[in-house]
């Protein structure tokens, strides 16, 4: 049998110099391989290839392959997870299964014990076959399953659970829960909806900006649930009167992931929303944010600047948040001060010192920027512009030399000035404070896995909307077609639209004047402004995402 460096060696992945970084420290041929994996020598990918080709089995893909799901209910998930297998396919009285490690033997035995047939052996590379693993083996067959013990535990009568019993890790509305949170997160939902209803309990995941029904269980167990996620939330269990905010940590797949929780009384008892807060968010640079390159242009020459007012508008969940906090880490160096007041902190960031609001307290966002402004800042990062005062004191913290960030809920840039001029704001100092506004709509990105390419048509286009010259050719569009990588959506992750507004000479004196909003845009487009269905036009020709998904998130 040839060694993984002989295989690597001959099929030109591994230059035979790497042997010398970690020939001193050699152990065996296998865990010499796996220190070069680490240090990004040779791929995952070559690795689990080489050990196929060393025991002789095929190598798969499993992004790729069409997983039997028939064959895969065969071996439970417990046995799965704990040996790395998967069951991919099933032929008579042979099933095919995926592995990491050929030479576990233990693992064979123990599927082969489980399934009562032959088992032929393939490899897959351990972070695809994991991948898989969660996304066929998901929890809604286990959650599903104790919904029923649930139910009839409880006979039809409410299951009283008190604070004691709602904490331990064994109980079986604990277990529940913990279920509902990891697959949520699993599944890369942004929100889980707990919502009660007259007769039973739904579950929803937003999923890619969509919300989608996942479960629905037993009345009885309603109070229960919603105690187990006030106790873990550190939220006053036994009030049901009033909206309360609190905040959670779990661990998933190694790494901790922050939700913040809202409950809100409704008639049938509290509805719960937990937004699960990906701390990636925080890593980003700006060229993740797939703005096009003019826009992206005028955002970075307006957040260089020393002073002025940046606004990122947009509605609930368009990704204000994660175009702010990209922009500070573009920003935050060592010899810059920057200061932020949030409700809630949502991320955390190092380098940058965040305050929480605290209303109850006397810490409301007006009262944070008096203190932050005697606090020697550079840039200011203001969560949500929600009242007179507190637009007041950014807009005259952006004219004394400080950079302020901030968002307002508006649905297009120029209207980010008519709305500052409603709160009461002077409009000349509108217009000499606010240097730029980013407008953003999140839309679904198409899967390139499955995405299909097809010859649009003119009349088509105009009935959508988008108006094209007829003298050109009809241009290539995709569209979603839907497959086990996307879920059968047609759609994976999301990509944000961008409407970028200088405030110009001319917009300001139109704000001195108290111009429209549909002046002020006539004349921003006219300066080279793209409007949020322009630019997701742009997108949708490049084939981020699809003509039927711009229509959903833009007017």
């Amino acid at each position: 049998m040839s060694s993984l460096t002989e295989i690597l060696i001959i099929r030109g992945v591994m230059p035979i110099e790497a042997l010398d970084n970690v020939v001193d420290g050699w152990k065996g041929d296998d865990e010499m391989v796996r220190q070069l994996v680490n240090d990004g020598v040779i791929t995952p990918t070559d690795y689990a290839s080489a050990r196929a080709a060393q025991h002789g089995l095929p190598f798969v893909e499993l992004t790729e392959y069409p997983v039997d799901r028939m064959a895969v209910s065969l071996v439970q998930a417990a046995i799965c997870r704990r040996h790395e297998v998967l069951p991919i396919a099933n032929i008579g009285n042979t099933i095919t299964l995926a592995v990491v490690d050929p030479g576990n033997v233990f693992a064979i035995d123990d599927v082969r014990a489980a399934v009562r047939m032959q088992v032929n052996l393939v490899v897959a590379e351990r972070k695809d076959l994991l991948a898989a693993i969660d996304r066929y083996h998901r929890a809604d067959n286990e959650i599903s399953s104790l919904t029923t013990v649930l139910e009839e535990e409880s006979s039809g009568q409410e299951l009283a659970i008190s604070e004691q019993e709602a904490s331990e890790d064994d109980a079986p509305i604990v277990r529940f829960v913990n279920l509902l949170i990891s697959q949520g997160i699993q599944d890369k939902a942004s929100d889980i909806h707990i919502e009660p209803g007259q007769h039973d309990m739904g579950v929803r995941y937003r999923i890619d900006g969509v919300l989608h029904e996942m479960q629905r269980a037993p009345k009885a167990i309603q109070n229960g649930v919603i105690s187990r996620l006030k106790i873990m939330s550190d939220i006053d269990i036994a009030e049901r009167r009033k909206p309360q905010d609190g905040r959670l940590s779990v661990n998933h797949g190694g790494r901790q992931i922050d939700l913040r929780v809202a409950t809100l009384p409704t008639v049938w008892g509290e509805k719960v929303v937990m937004r699960i807060l990906d701390n990636s968010s925080t890593t980003l640079t700006l060229s993740d944010l797939n703005m096009l390159d003019n826009n992206l242009d005028n955002y970075r020459r307006s957040f260089t600047k020393p002073n002025g007012m940046i606004l990122v508008t947009g509605p609930t969940g368009s990704g204000k948040s994660t175009t702010l906090y990209t922009t500070l880490n573009a920003v935050a160096k060592p010899e810059v001060n920057v200061i932020t007041v949030e409700d809630p902190v949502e991320f955390r960031m190092a380098g940058i010192n965040q305050v929480q609001v605290n209303v109850k307290a006397g810490l409301t966002f007006a009262a944070a920027l008096r203190s932050i402004l005697r606090s020697d800042p550079d840039v200011v990062l203001i969560g949500e512009i929600r009242d007179q005062e507190t637009a007041q004191i950014a807009i005259e913290a952006s004219l004394t030399g400080h950079l302020v960030l901030s968002t307002l809920h508006t649905n297009s840039a120029p209207a980010a000035i008519t709305r500052l001029i409603e709160m009461d704001i002077e409009p000349f100092l509108v217009g000499s404070a606010l240097d730029s506004v980013v407008a953003q709509r999140l839309a679904r990105r198409l899967c390139e896995r499955c995405r299909e390419q097809y010859q649009s048509t003119i009349e088509g286009l105009a009935n959508m909307g988008f108006y094209l010259d007829p003298s050109k050719p009809s241009p290539l569009l995709y569209r979603p077609v839907g497959c086990t990588h996307c879920s059968n959506t047609g759609y994976r992750g999301r990509i944000a639209l961008h409407e970028v507004m200088m405030v110009s000479e001319e917009i300001e004196r139109l704000a001195v004047a108290r111009a429209s909003t549909i002046e002020i845009t006539k004349v921003a487009v006219s300066q080279g402004m793209a409007t949020l269905r322009q630019d997701g036009w742009t997108k949708a020709l490049m084939g981020y995402t699809s003509v039927e998904e711009i229509l959903r998130v833009v007017v």
